[in-house]
């Protein structure tokens, strides 16, 4: 188990977890979690079958970046995603019990690299390897993996100004950038 956050006595992954609106609202389940690490496990629905009567490719990237964003959060500072790739193994079909097992492989300054294997049983379902970064104290950003990574101007970058964050958006007004 990860380390636990003052706040809430809960591990950072299981806080962003806990947000994650999007992954729980699917019935995917964090199983297991540590340092560096999540399983994460998602039955297949009827919902999430294509027309191949298969598990749609999007359901089973957002299921390994589920894993992903709770390994890569796990040591404590707000993680996002800043790439993502999956190679799809193996078709899964409705009613498969699905695990995502995340592993970090590498964490240098503010990135690091994740692997996750999705499988049915000992079949291998996917592979997806993720490149996260962390958000500076104050950068906004959110949490969930498939983030914000990447997004705005850097400051120290020739040429380019820093991101303005103060007009944001406001549910029910129309900004400029929403146009």
């Amino acid at each position: 188990m990860g380390r636990l956050t003052q706040a809430t006595g809960r591990t950072p992954a299981e806080v962003m977890f806990a947000a994650d609106e999007a992954s729980r609202g699917l019935g995917i389940e964090l199983v297991e979690h540590g340092e560096g690490t999540a399983v994460l496990r998602m039955t297949v629905t009827p919902a999430m079958v294509n027309g191949h009567r298969i598990a749609h490719g999007g359901f089973l990237f957002l299921l390994a970046d589920s894993a992903f964003a709770c390994a890569c959060n796990s040591h404590g500072p707000v993680t996002v995603a800043a790439g993502a790739d999956i190679v799809f193994v193996a078709p899964a079909h409705e009613g498969d019990v699905l695990v995502a097992r995340a592993e970090e492989r590498s964490r240098y300054g503010r990135s690091g690299i994740y692997d996750v294997s999705v499988r049915r049983g000992e079949e291998l379902i996917a592979e997806f390897r993720g490149r996260s970064r962390s958000v500076r104290a104050g950068g906004g950003g959110h949490a969930t993996g498939a983030g914000e990574g990447g997004r705005g101007a850097r400051a120290d970058a020739p040429g380019r100004g820093r991101r303005d964050d103060t007009a944001r958006e406001t549910p029910g007004t129309t900004t400029k950038e929403s146009r």
